[in-house]
């Protein structure tokens, strides 16, 4: 479980300096200030464009094997509570940010953006030219590196983070998903409910939704829930036999890390449940789902992380702001003429949705259940809720 202590009143709590690094495999190296744990830990480095909801961020599974820059210049202005938590851990490797806030002002606030990352055992870094590395990842790409507080000598630390694991045919999701199946009956929290939208708490005439997580954000469920749904949530290698003798109206597919490809056991459950019951998918889920119906994926140069990202909704024409992560898409060209893509991001034109013609099958790139915001696509929830209603007679 992710730990948030008290901090006790009255007591500012100054950080201990120490120096610290991040090599990156192009050869550069950036010299700034540690917060957090100390250590050297390796991740590709990649860039988010959020101004807020870096404890989202943090404690979204789907970062898995990462390092995050921040490019908004403050971050922990707010601190961290335990409300906004989406996972029972901090899954990225590490965390950099131009500067810290070591004083935050929030009546929510339980403790500081660097003791937090300090009880989670998680390396930061602050006090360096994140516009610079947010330059070269969009000019090299997402890239292996390293951040090191111990290890202080630039050629060394340039080797360790060529030398490091990549993203590419690695199974980050068996480090993050659920080893049990279990139920989910928690909403949405008031703060974090979008003005206008009114929870239908579910009963026992609720559509059954077996949740598929592959590391899934915690307000995925809570949505469900506040949309009418009894949430059962099972591992991302559960089969497509077990999910079904859970007796599910429906089925959701969740967001995770990493490359869709290597993960046969769920492209496999997919299949197997393509038809049988109606399904929706959020970001690797989405991809995992074209995997299935025949479609390939890519990694894209520096993917899409962030609360600003345009999406076009090809069916109405609307334009919706977006909350996205993730590092690979699907290839359009490769989708069967049974699926079609029902949304497309409007700074590359990649794939931000499909939907199956001939199944009741759907799901988008992007993460309509943010609960930082943007809140442009939760009606996705609704009409997931109306595909399982019973077809009348």
């Amino acid at each position: 479980m992710v730990k948030i202590r008290q901090k006790p009143p009255g007591i500012l709590r100054h950080m201990i300096t120490q120096p610290a690094k991040l090599a990156l495999a192009n050869g550069s190296v950036f010299s700034g200030t540690g917060f957090g744990a100390s250590g050297e830990i390796h991740g590709e480095v990649v860039f988010n464009t959020s101004m807020t909801g870096y404890q989202e961020i943090l404690t979204d599974p789907s970062y898995n094997g990462q390092i995050v820059t921040m490019t908004y210049p403050l971050i922990g202005n707010y601190g961290v509570n335990e409300e906004d938590v989406e996972s029972r851990g901090l899954f990225l490797r590490g965390f950099i940010v131009r500067e810290l806030c070591e004083e935050p002002s929030n009546f929510r606030s339980t403790c500081s953006l660097d003791s937090y990352l300090k009880q989670n055992n998680i390396i930061g870094l602050q006090g360096i030219d994140t516009r610079a590395i947010v330059k070269q990842i969009r000019i090299d790409g997402a890239m292996k590196g390293i951040i090191s507080t111990k290890d202080h000598d630039d050629a060394s630390l340039v080797q360790k983070a060529r030398m490091g694991p990549g993203l590419v045919g690695a199974d980050l999701v068996c480090e993050v998903m659920p080893e049990s199946v279990d139920s989910w009956t928690s909403p949405l929290n008031d703060l974090g409910r979008p003005a206008g939208f009114t929870s239908c708490a579910a009963d026992d005439d609720g559509p059954h939704v077996v949740a598929i997580d592959y590391g899934m954000k915690w307000n995925i469920p809570r949505w469900l829930t506040d949309s009418g749904c009894r949430v059962t949530i099972v591992p991302g290698n559960a089969t497509a036999k077990e999910v079904l003798s859970l007796k599910p109206d429906g089925v959701f597919l969740s967001n995770g890390p990493g490359d869709p490809e290597p993960l046969d056991y769920a492209i496999t459950t997919i299949r197997n449940l393509l038809g049988k019951k109606p399904i929706f998918g959020i970001c690797l889920g989405v991809q995992l789902l074209g995997l299935a119906c025949g479609g390939n994926t890519f990694k894209l140069q520096f993917g899409h992380r962030g609360a600003n990202q345009p999406v076009m909704n090809k069916a109405t024409g609307r334009v919706e702001i977006t909350s996205q992560n993730h590092g690979f898409a699907l290839d359009a060209d490769s989708l069967p003429d049974s699926v079609e893509v029902t949304h497309i991001n409007l700074n590359d034109n990649t794939v931000e949705g499909i939907r199956h013609k001939e199944h009741a099958a759907f799901g988008v790139q992007y993460h309509p259940e943010a609960s930082a915001g943007p809140h442009d696509s939760h009606y996705l929830f609704r009409e997931f809720v109306q595909l399982m209603q019973p077809v009348s007679a």
